[in-house]
């Protein structure tokens, strides 16, 4: 992993969200993560990381929801994984043709805006095992609302094309400062570049300095 600041490398790649998820308790990486870069992540993140596969192979973040209360996994998620999860939290596979649950799920620890199509069943599991209210949505017209937008706590980036309603839904829903950003020199998919928590954060090795500020202001790491 190349560590650059609060920019880095996973499995070789910028799109840390894809590769890890983070939430106020854990940080979920990638088995080939080694000891050293475990260790700056969790440094800059200040949560223990647990290295877990999620069914088919590296890209948990693409793979998981998280937050503090459990996980919501995708359905080929096998029993070893759901074992290690379990420890350090609840833990349910998402009942849902659309099952790559960090792309499809936007959650923090009150609330969660998730894929307009997926269903009913889908969505009161969400919301029974995260323990959050749940409501459906796109962020700049994308379903995949984990990848467009990151939540914690503190604050959310989204999307720069997000509508003035769709800010409105998030404000609402979350009740926390919505702002927009960019991620890696201009990719719009800020969930697919940042892993955040309320004690810190890290952005893929491409972002700006631009962005990084951007990313800090919306996350509320600026005072």
């Amino acid at each position: 992993m190349l560590v650059t600041d609060k920019r880095i490398k996973i499995a070789g790649s910028s799109l840390i969200g894809v590769f890890a998820r983070c939430t106020e308790k854990v940080l979920l990486v990638p088995k080939e993560v080694g000891e050293t870069d475990r260790q700056i992540l969790e440094a800059g993140l200040k949560v223990p990381t647990v290295q877990v596969l999620a069914g088919v192979g590296s890209i948990l973040g693409s793979l998981v929801a998280a937050n503090s209360s459990g996980f919501v996994v995708t359905h080929h998620a096998g029993n070893e994984e759901l074992e290690v999860l379990r420890e350090h939290g609840r833990v349910a596979k998402l009942p849902a043709r659309i099952n790559a649950a960090g792309n499809v799920i936007l959650v923090n620890d009150s609330a969660a805006l998730v894929h307009p199509e997926l269903s009913g069943r889908a969505c009161e599991t969400i919301e029974q095992t995260l323990g959050v209210k749940v409501e459906k949505g796109t962020i700049g017209g994308i379903k995949t609302v984990g990848m467009a937008a990151v939540a914690t706590n503190k604050g959310i980036l989204v999307h720069p094309r997000v509508s003035e309603k769709e800010i409105s839904v998030l404000e609402k829903l979350f009740e926390l400062p919505v702002d927009v950003g960019t991620v890696n020199l201009g990719s719009p998919l800020v969930g697919s570049g940042v892993l955040a928590n309320s004690h810190g954060y890290f952005a893929g090795f491409g972002t700006s300095g631009p962005e990084l500020g951007r990313i800090e202001d919306a996350l509320g790491f600026l005072v």
